[in-house]
């Protein structure tokens, strides 16, 4: 029986969560569950904004988050070229390019082990928060073979290329708080905060504007591709005259809370 992503709806202050639970096997990832996860953040992306969360936690079953990929699926592919090219471009890096594509904010909740498929899953996360025993790495070196081009180039965006260098060419894991001097996670808190930390993070983010928090990573994304475009930063503006923009200014000259409802 394999590992499966679990879904849980957002709660009143409009946070859902999406758990990796592979028991046994500090959940690493197989195939199923990238699938899985591909599905989920494109119907997530695909959701009215009146009907999505306003924040997304992903997290790990069991005090981990994810220890790399399911290492017994691999001589089942690893082998042979041509699906080791699909595993790779097809399942895995689909996968993440959904959470990348998400425009809900996404907060890694990292407890335990965070390594290999499960690094390049929280990388992709907008705000990652940590344990103070939380382990990071891709020792995968040790298995004989290297990081696959679109992951590594999602990695290079969050860790520098010397401490790449390091994580790759020696696997060499990183500990919570060299994870932070890197800039690699937003915090670092005792074991047992991680989840209470990060569901207080998370409804910070639901409690403001959807729209600035969705046109932000769409604007950021631009950015990462060389734009935006022309278009794109005309059509950054067509937020003028919408109820949350009105609403947030109109609050603040009242000196009262704001209070954003999704269209």
């Amino acid at each position: 029986m394999g590992g499966a992503v679990h879904w849980a709806s957002a709660d009143a202050a409009g946070v859902a969560r999406a758990t990796l639970d592979n028991p046994g096997k500090l959940n690493a990832i197989d195939i199923g569950m990238w699938r899985e996860l591909r599905a989920l953040f494109e119907r997530l992306q695909s959701l009215p904004v009146g009907d999505a969360p306003r924040a997304v936690i992903v997290c790990g079953a069991g005090g981990q988050f994810a220890s790399g990929g399911d290492i017994q699926e691999f001589a089942g592919f690893r082998f042979d070229e041509n699906a080791l090219h699909d595993f790779h471009e097809n399942t895995v890096a689909p996968a993440l390019q959904a959470l990348l594509d998400c425009d809900i904010p996404l907060l890694a909740q990292i407890d335990g082990a965070c390594i290999g498929g499960g690094l390049e899953i929280a990388a992709c996360c907008d705000i990652r928060l940590c344990g103070e025993s939380s382990r990071f790495g891709a020792p995968i070196a040790k298995l004989g073979f290297p990081m696959a081009p679109g992951e590594l180039e999602r990695l290079s965006q969050v860790f520098s290329a010397p401490l790449l260098r390091e994580m790759l060419l020696e696997a060499r894991l990183f500990d919570a708080h060299a994870a932070l001097r890197a800039g690699a996670v937003h915090a670092v808190v005792a074991d047992a905060e991680v989840a209470s930390t990060t569901l207080q993070r998370a409804e910070q983010i639901a409690a403001l504007a959807p729209q600035a928090a969705r046109t932000n990573k769409r604007t950021l994304r631009q950015i990462a591709a060389g734009g935006p475009t022309p278009h794109e930063r005309r059509a950054h503006f067509a937020y003028a005259d919408s109820a949350e923009h009105r609403e947030g200014i109109a609050a603040f000259i009242a000196k009262r809370p704001a209070q954003f409802r999704q269209a």
